[in-house]
């Protein structure tokens, strides 16, 4: 099964699913019209791409529901502007659903986060209709790059 969420920069949140059993993360680019897009193009938001993650998991190992779980977790869910020092459209939160059921799941998530928080909820929930895998430089950077990875970590806010 594959999953599709756009949690700002695509290199902080890889990491993260692979601790919670799902099989691969790609980085790439969704929501936008252009085939193709380049890293360069999606950044300097001429594209209508956000980054974003391909996740394939198994039912087995992690629910879609759990891994909403840790979506949600791991991004500033109220910031309608990207996340933490990433500004401009490519870096906003979305979930790109599948089916009606993915759908309902994150329009729950949405609801009991605003509920509980009484702030709105600034993550797009549309359509998936394409997927472009990053180039090469940007999978598993964290693995590639570890000292950079930890920089952008701790520059950004996403690490105290």
């Amino acid at each position: 099964m594959k999953a599709y969420f756009a949690g700002g920069c695509f290199w902080c949140v890889t990491p993260i699913y692979k601790i919670y059993g799902v099989d691969s993360v790609i980085c790439g680019y969704s929501g936008g019209d252009e085939v193709n897009p380049s890293y360069k193009d999606v950044k300097a938001q001429k594209t209508g791409h956000r980054e974003t993650i391909e996740l394939t998991y198994e039912n087995e190992n992690v629910t879609y529901d759990r891994l909403l779980d840790i979506y949600f977790a791991n991004v500033d869910p109220f910031d309608g502007e990207g996340q933490y020092i990433d500004k401009g459209f490519s870096y906003t939160l979305a979930v790109y659903y599948q089916t009606q059921e993915e759908k309902q799941l994150v329009e729950n998530h949405i609801k009991a986060l605003e509920e509980e928080s009484g702030k709105k909820v600034q993550v797009a929930v549309e359509p998936f209709k394409s997927f472009y895998p990053a180039e090469e430089e940007h999978q598993d950077y964290y693995l590639k790059n570890p000292e950079a990875f930890e920089k952008e970590l701790i520059e950004s806010g996403r690490k105290k």
